[in-house]
């Protein structure tokens, strides 16, 4: 029996945890964009992109994460848990104002790459938090991209059948995920 076994399966399901945290921007972005009404063919355009910023971002993250923490060592875990607790509570509190943004139009090139950077920004920094812990790279940018794509679909498909009922709640449960998260690295 192979005793690195049960740290790989924690991994994968700290990072699939985190993956669907992550997804759940792009998963209340797609009901409210998919309750205006959108083509099929847009969701498939809109959902991929977002699952390629949803790889680039935290790529880019880890990346830089593991540079700093090389420079930092062990105080780079806890600023990896602050940034953590930060984005987290960040999510939380967007949900609580209930602010409506400005419209814009999802179905051109401009539009879809702004919803697909808006929904992954928060993937870059908790890909920086990732970087300053060991594990494996590839995986853990495959599970962000699957999850943010697969919800964006399923946010965009749901959102042309449902009201809004779920999605002012969806970036506060990934804020909430992404708060225990920073704790668990800060204890």
């Amino acid at each position: 029996m192979d005793v690195a076994a049960p740290m790989v399966w924690g991994q994968i399901i700290s990072i699939g945890l985190l993956a669907l945290a992550l997804g759940l921007d792009a998963l209340s972005l797609g009901l409210g964009i998919g309750m205006r009404g959108i083509r099929k063919r847009d969701i498939a355009l809109i959902s991929f992109i977002i699952a390629l910023f949803h790889v680039l971002m935290p790529l880019a993250g880890l990346w830089m994460g593991g540079y700093i923490s090389l420079m930092l060592g062990k105080v780079a875990t806890a600023c990896g848990g602050v940034l953590l607790l930060l984005l987290g509570g960040h999510m939380v509190v967007n949900t609580l104002r209930k602010e409506e943004s400005a419209g814009y139009n999802p179905s051109t090139l401009w539009g879809m790459l702004l919803l697909a950077f808006s929904v992954s920004v928060d993937s870059f920094s908790v890909g920086i938090s990732l970087g300053m812990f060991s594990g494996d790279v590839w995986l853990t940018v495959l599970m962000f991209g699957a999850a943010g794509g697969l919800m964006s679909v399923a946010g965009l498909l749901l959102g042309r059948r449902v009201g809004s009922w779920i999605g002012e709640y969806g970036e506060a449960l990934g804020g909430v995920i992404l708060v225990g998260f920073g704790i668990h690295f800060l204890l």
